[in-house]
């Protein structure tokens, strides 16, 4: 890098990639990911981190051993390691769940940012990663609860896991597909948008008013054009990572 180096830098590692940005201007500032399998960070993916920073705010659902291997390699770097964890309440936000700790950090990650977005409005939160996360939060930041079942990638996943003859990637969504490939895209995609309508429908009648939809995660791309009015909000689990660093929880 060059100049002065960024003093704080946001980390969230989930299942299958890392994404991390530095804090501008009390901003996200440019997200970078790397894709991480077996316990293992690429070689090199510190390389846009300067050598010495202030702090490293930390959201991970990682397994262990990644988990400690990002730990290890920003305690060489960063003065300061925080952790973000699911609380009650933060920034505006309040958790639906009676026990907290069980809401997945990333989904509570992802309504402080939707809140901090939101200018009152409520908002349907979905998440598209190894799982697809659904998530309800009322414009004044009071959280009804969620849905999760398997992602696309997922289901596509066990089914090849369970017969191999069914390719795990490829096709493309289509009404009614002639071809293998092509009716597993439309198949496992159409699942998780009927679920993210049925979602919609379920708010828009227990709130009165239409959310907002904002989506976010790797696997969200395909979905997208396929949700009208849908926002697509890639960093979303960095902005609440944000909200709950300026907010000091």
């Amino acid at each position: 890098m060059t100049g002065a180096p960024t003093s704080e830098w946001l980390f969230d590692l989930g299942n299958s990639r890392l994404k991390f940005a530095p804090v501008v201007e009390g901003q996200v500032g440019e997200v970078r990911s790397v894709a991480h399998a077996g316990g293992r960070l690429p070689r090199g993916w510190d390389a846009a981190l300067p050598e010495r920073f202030e702090a490293a705010w930390i959201a991970s659902v990682a397994a262990a051993p990644v988990r400690d291997a990002l730990r290890d390699a920003l305690a060489a770097r960063a003065r300061h390691l925080q952790h973000a964890s699911t609380l009650p309440a933060c920034a505006g936000v309040r958790i639906a769940y009676a026990r907290p700790e069980r809401l997945g950090v990333d989904r509570f990650l992802s309504l402080l940012g939707a809140h901090a977005r939101s200018a009152g409005r409520p908002c349907l939160v979905v998440g598209v990663g190894t799982a697809l996360t659904v998530d309800l939060l009322e414009g004044d930041g009071r959280h009804r609860g969620g849905r999760i079942a398997p992602s696309p990638t997922l289901m596509r996943e066990a089914l090849h896991a369970r017969a191999a003859q069914l390719p795990v990637e490829g096709g493309a969504h289509t009404d009614f597909a002639s071809d293998t490939g092509d009716a597993l895209a439309s198949g496992c995609e159409g699942a998780a948008l009927g679920l993210v309508r049925d979602s919609l429908g379920s708010a828009r009648a227990l709130l009165g008013v239409a959310p907002a939809l904002l989506v976010h995660g790797g696997g969200a791309a395909p979905l997208l054009p396929r949700l009208a009015d849908a926002v697509h909000a890639p960093a979303l689990v960095l902005e609440g990572l944000l909200q709950f660093r300026i907010a000091a929880c």
